[in-house]
């Protein structure tokens, strides 16, 4: 077999990895009604790292007691209890010899089943295009949202920074992963047409991307420099597949210039197709134009990388990790498959419906 990149070692901040791969986070909804991670969740994570992923990704995780939760059945990191339920993953997955991140979201307009209140929040009173998504429970179309105010913005971001903290200090997790992506919250704020703001929140691109930095900022302050901390970023939304930035790669020097000066270890990138073209009048991907305008910094790539083939021809373009969804869902093991050269299973959409929970058929005997 050919030398891979793949399965080199490498470092996230300061944390070093014995590969180039990652699981992806994928949301499951399978923890209990109050947000607590299940036994099955632990014996899930723990199957990724047994199979050789070097780092495993969380689902999102919500921070806290008011308008974060998106999905039933997601879980959460505000309180002790939710920590140690979290916990019992995280210690499977060390194990195993795996690492692992927390990856922290709030759903503002996208929220579609929150334990803790029945109204959603977004940066502006404005309905989010699409349909809520039955496979997480959903139903019709999303409810308009209240405007944040000024002091409802100050908590979410405490909240992040105090979810991050709790990751790390009580979970046992690795490292933590800023959820600004997929048309959550901070995407929300980030996206022209759902953040109609004359605020400091508002604005161009790099100022709607403010709140981000932000939390950023906030999420560093609070666990310190040598955890590692990231964020994930996208054009395109679980309910605005095809979004694209309005003035193509000018906005991303600006976005990648500013996430470079954030503090960040890593910046997450995920596109349906990774190694396409990220706008149409320019021949670069997403993972190229990061490269380009954020040189020194470590980049992870999502987006129908499991061919192997496909997943070197992203790191060549710029990425320094790959992060594998269905390509993982499909194979536990795709790290040790392909090092020995096996033949991979074809993802089966299934296994998402009619609830996308983690399956009986996808644990280990």
């Amino acid at each position: 077999m050919h030398a891979t990149p793949l399965f080199t070692p490498a470092a996230i901040g300061t944390l070093t990895l014995n590969n180039r791969l990652a699981v992806a986070p994928m949301t499951r909804v399978s923890a209990s009604e109050e947000g607590l991670a299940s036994e099955k969740m632990a014996h899930y994570y723990a199957d990724f790292a047994r199979g050789g992923f070097a780092l495993i990704i969380s689902e999102g995780i919500y921070i806290d007691r008011a308008w974060s939760q998106t999905y039933a059945f997601q879980s959460g990191l505000v309180n002790a209890e939710q920590a140690a339920a979290w916990r019992r993953a995280t210690d499977a997955v060390h194990a195993r010899g795996g690492k692992i991140f927390a990856q922290i979201q709030h759903g503002g307009a996208l929220s579609q089943g929150n334990y803790y209140r029945q109204e959603t929040v977004g940066p502006s009173a404005i309905q989010p295009v699409g349909q809520q998504m039955t496979f997480y429970r959903g139903e019709g179309a999303y409810p308009i949202p209240q405007k944040l105010t000024e002091e409802a913005i100050q908590a979410i971001i405490a909240s992040f920074a105090d979810a991050a903290s709790r990751a790390v200090e009580e979970a046992g997790f690795d490292g933590v992963e800023i959820h600004g992506a997929n048309g959550y919250l901070l995407d929300q704020f980030f996206t022209d047409y759902t953040n109609q703001r004359t605020d400091r929140w508002g604005g161009n691109i790099a100022e709607r991307l403010t709140l981000s930095l932000e939390v950023i900022r906030a999420v560093r302050a609070s666990v310190g420099p040598d955890v590692p901390v990231g964020i994930r970023i996208s054009q395109g939304k679980v309910n605005d597949f095809f979004h694209k930035w309005a003035n193509g790669e000018e906005d991303a020097r600006v976005v990648f210039t500013l996430l470079a000066a954030a503090g960040i270890d890593y910046l997450h990138l995920t596109e349906y197709e990774a190694w396409k073209p990220a706008f149409a009048d320019n021949p670069l991907s997403l993972v190229a134009l990061a490269r380009k305008y954020a040189p020194g910094l470590t980049l992870m790539a999502n987006g129908s990388l499991h061919d192997p083939a496909r997943a070197e021809e992203v790191m060549t373009a710029g990425a320094d990790f790959i992060a594998l969804g269905r390509g993982a869902l499909a194979n536990h093991a795709w790290p040790q498959k392909v090092a020995q050269g096996e033949a991979l299973c074809e993802f089966d959409s299934a296994i998402l419906g009619p609830i996308a929970d983690i399956k009986a058929s996808e644990l280990p005997d």
